[in-house]
């Protein structure tokens, strides 16, 4: 029997940890054995779970982030526990997803998956794998990580460092310890991303396109009912505008959200899903909130309440929750930027400049004329056609077999 060991930040929590361990199941299914190496909040799993470090060993690579501003250093005893687990192991795959987050060591990591010989499989998510410090540069308009990182403007977010600007020191060695390992297979979640992808440091590399999927038969079910905690909302007579992230950051368009609520409608009502307590006293009184859910049915239950999907991001190698929309057959309208526009076609929803707020009024305005009911079965078979987790899955098990000798 082959085995699978997957490496990801969360362990079935999260759009990546809901991802591995979707994959994992799959890998199941079709009688491999599936491992799930991860850094923090695990949930019940099919595969086999190993958790890397400690919540202490968590801390203390935060600390050292932040102060030397050098990334994916930390963890070192944990990545040499993870490494003669790995052995123990003897996996035929090793399947890397997110490397950032506090919870490894690349560079240790990668010394032993050269010397190892065990094929890798590496999805990226973002493209923190080939600059100097940032997962996202899109909205720093940034370019650097074309020749070289240095004088990073987004020093003080997201692996953020107080004091030093270490960008130069870590593309320098990213570019050194991931062009070590030749035989490493990438995957890309868009088209965007592989085109950037190819303009970085890792161009020689075997590079490839899968799109993420999601679970068919939770979101594009027929969902008939109510649930107690939408009615509480008491918008059951409003045209409801849906906005959903796992986490309302900057690049996600929550202040896009707040000023465009000046152009509602009395009949309309913006609903957003996975904000902080914090952030929803910021919210004007025609935008409602609930907070983050690991409930698919809850999740899939809004998707397929609301009458249009707007996703404002104007960073996203993906746009997951795009999808999830598409495939509960609700029409979405996102910004010209990054992936986003990937998703979308004309018979599924509009795309309009980033700030655009005229654009996105009309948009509304013509899918409101139309009804939900006009593009209902278009968003469900382009979900279908594109974005069914099985072609998905199936990709990755047909390049695992590729793969091993």
């Amino acid at each position: 029997m082959k085995i699978v060991l997957q490496i990801s930040v969360e362990g079935n929590r999260g759009s990546i940890g809901r991802f591995a361990e979707n994959l994992g199941t799959f890998i199941i299914n079709n009688n491999w054995e599936s491992h799930i190496a991860f850094g923090r909040y695990p949930r019940k799993s099919e595969s086999r779970l190993y958790r890397i470090g400690s919540g202490i060993e968590t801390f203390l690579h935060v600390i050292e982030t932040r102060i030397t501003g050098s990334t994916g250093l930390g963890s070192r005893l944990a990545t040499k526990r993870l490494i003669k687990y790995i052995k123990q192991l003897k996996p035929d795959i090793i399947h890397l997803h997110h490397l950032h987050g506090y919870y490894i060591n690349y560079v240790i990591l990668f010394c032993y998956l050269k010397e190892s010989n065990i094929p890798v499989v590496w999805t990226f998510h973002d493209c923190w794998s080939f600059t100097g410090n940032c997962p996202y540069f899109e909205i720093a308009k940034c370019d650097k990580w074309k020749t070289l990182c240095d004088n990073c403007p987004q020093i003080h977010k997201y692996p953020r460092s107080i004091y030093f600007d270490s960008s130069t020191k870590n593309y320098l060695l990213k570019r050194r310890v991931f062009n070590d390992l030749e035989s490493i297979v990438i995957v890309s979640v868009s088209k965007w991303l592989e085109g950037k992808i190819y303009q970085s440091f890792l161009k020689q590399h075997k590079i490839f396109t899968i799109y993420n999927g999601v679970d068919l038969t939770i979101f594009s079910k027929e969902i008939h009912g109510s649930r107690q905690f939408f009615d509480d909302l008491n918008i059951a007579t409003k045209f409801v505008i849906l906005g959903v992230a796992n986490i309302w950051e900057e690049r996600k368009g929550l202040d896009d959200f707040i000023h465009f609520a000046k152009f509602l409608n009395e009949d309309e009502i913006i609903l957003l899903v996975g904000l902080q307590a914090h952030q929803m006293k910021l919210l004007p009184r025609n935008i409602i909130a609930i907070e983050r859910t690991e409930n698919l049915d809850d999740l899939a239950f809004v998707y397929n309440k609301a009458d249009v999907f707007l996703n404002l991001s104007s960073e996203e190698t993906f746009g997951l929750t795009t999808v999830e929309a598409l495939a509960s057959g609700t029409p979405i309208i996102v910004y010209n930027s990054s992936a986003n526009p990937e998703i979308v076609n004309d018979s599924t929803g509009f795309i309009i400049e980033i700030g655009d707020f005229n654009g996105l009024r009309r948009g509304i305005d013509i899918i409101k004329q139309n009804t939900k009911q006009f593009y209902f079965d278009n968003c469900k078979k382009r979900a279908r056609e594109c974005y069914d987790q099985n072609i998905c899955y199936t990709n990755y098990f047909n390049l695992y077999k590729s793969l091993i000798p």
